[in-house]
């Protein structure tokens, strides 16, 4: 793969010697990564996130020092963008992630529909601008859409009939049990059940939803 300068990358380090570390990067040559731009020591064998740049002598070397180089705000960004994430280090609430290779932002953990993993990179949207600037991130396209609910609505319908009526999920089910009987996200389940609800085509039991 061919890495540009200013991205932000997951790579391989490869070697550990008195100059520095050297990482992987598909390249016939590995990239340095310099001591002083190392947030913590490197390890041999291990993966890191490493953010490409151009040193003072235009020579291309890689750091570690992630929040050196990505701001905590953005002023590009608009709510419901679709934008490209690599997932970095893990929070109380959730995962970082950096943004186009630009800024951070925070992806929910109750959000959060499947596993991920720090240096994965993901496709997701902006689903909050803060008032101080700082970036809600979701997996799924934020606002509510007729089309994806009637998609929902029509899937659960269709489980609960092949079901005897009856399935043991409620919006108390974890992300990842929904995602993996409907392949999408549990906040998409909870509306199309309120949906259906209203409908009075449901009735919310304790223990899952059953067909009227």
């Amino acid at each position: 793969m061919q890495y540009a300068i200013g991205q932000v990358v997951w790579l391989k380090v490869v070697e550990v010697n008195a100059l520095g570390a050297f990482a992987d990067w598909g390249q016939a040559k590995d990239l340095f990564i310099p001591f002083a731009e190392q947030q913590h020591p490197l390890t041999q064998g291990t993966h890191t996130l490493v953010r490409i740049f151009e040193d003072n002598q235009g020579r291309v070397a890689g750091s570690t020092r992630i929040d050196h180089w990505i701001e905590d705000t953005s002023t590009n960004l608009s709510r419901g963008q679709k934008v490209s994430l690599i997932i970095a280090d893990r929070t109380e609430l959730g995962f970082k992630a950096v943004i186009n290779d630009q800024c951070w932002g925070l992806l929910y953990s109750n959000d959060l529909y499947r596993r991920i993993r720090k240096g994965e990179t993901v496709e997701g949207y902006i689903h909050n601008i803060r008032d101080d600037g700082k970036i809600d991130l979701s997996l799924n396209q934020p606002g509510f859409s007729k089309d994806k609910m009637d998609t929902a609505s029509g899937k659960i319908l269709a489980a609960l009939e092949k079901n005897q009526g009856f399935l043991p999920l409620t919006d108390k089910s974890s992300p990842s049990d929904i995602h993996a009987a409907f392949g999408f996200s549990k906040k998409v389940f909870k509306q199309a059940i309120g949906a259906l609800y209203k409908q009075r085509v449901i009735v919310l039991e304790k223990e899952g939803i059953r067909l009227t």
